[in-house]
């Protein structure tokens, strides 16, 4: 999987929160029914929305939240080890924790991560 979440030209990439992400949903959707559910996606998703939120209410912090916002990558390599989660959606959100450097990375990539949790439901709705 390879998005970007800064932006070039002073623009995002118009598909990151379509196609893009959606062709990650359908990367993730293909493991088997015992990985991946969608409620232990959403722990990651909503982890990612409470820094999203602290950020946005004290952004001169977030150089202090930034550790704990990484911390998601040893939370999802557990995740995978319990058999949990599966390797393409480690890659998923170590690729999007890679480019988190500021405020607005972050926020992209939690938006990006709502489009990616939207088209998951539909690609595997139970």
């Amino acid at each position: 999987m390879d998005f970007k979440l800064s932006k070039t030209n002073d623009k995002l990439n118009p598909e990151l929160f379509n196609s893009i992400a959606l062709d990650a949903a359908k990367q993730v959707a293909r493991a088997g029914d015992r990985v991946n559910k969608a409620t232990q996606l959403r722990k990651f998703y909503d982890e990612l929305v409470m820094w999203d939120q602290k950020t946005n209410l004290k952004p001169e912090s977030f150089d202090e939240y930034l550790p704990f916002i990484k911390m998601l990558n040893a939370k999802v390599a557990y995740a995978e080890g319990r058999k949990l989660v599966d390797p393409t959606f480690v890659g998923l959100l170590n690729h999007g924790l890679k480019q988190v450097d500021s405020a607005e990375t972050l926020h992209t990539f939690k938006l990006f991560m709502e489009a990616f949790m939207g088209f998951y439901k539909q690609e595997r709705p139970n």
